[in-house]
């Protein structure tokens, strides 16, 4: 399976070469980052979610990592029957919701998301640790 949906994550991700991808699946799914993934007729992979069960202040929530489809198979229905089927595993979990991040230049994301009634509940905020911080005074 990690063959069919590395390509599908990279378009997301494209610094994660196919070694880094491996690694990155690998640790991950220790984490319980689970991989589904949807198939056309053919067999061909056209959709993949990458999602994991946690426990948080805010209730238990399936928490959606990436969410993509294959570039040729966009506006068929496939997001939005991977983003059901999250749902209701979410559901069968003892969830109380489905949540993730998208990119804020992600616009066309942003459309998916609010037409499947999802709304914007907060900012995600990431401190850059590669950043060269010569001076951690500078932070307070």
């Amino acid at each position: 399976m990690a063959e069919d949906i590395a390509p599908l994550i990279r378009t997301l991700r494209p610094a994660l070469s196919g070694e880094a991808f491996s690694e990155f699946a690998e640790e991950a799914h220790r984490q319980g980052l689970v991989f589904t993934a949807a198939y056309d007729p053919s067999g061909r992979c056209v959709g993949v979610a990458t999602h994991r069960l946690l426990a948080t202040s805010r209730g238990r929530l399936l928490f959606v990592d990436d969410l993509v489809t294959a570039p040729n198979a966009r506006s068929a229905g496939v997001g939005a029957q991977l983003l059901g089927h999250l749902a209701d595993r979410a559901r069968r979990a003892g969830c109380s919701a489905v949540e993730l991040d998208t990119g804020t230049a992600n616009h066309g994301a942003q459309r998916f998301y609010h037409a499947r009634r999802m709304r914007i509940t907060a900012l995600h905020f990431a401190l850059d640790l590669t950043d060269d911080l010569t001076d951690p005074d500078s932070l307070h």
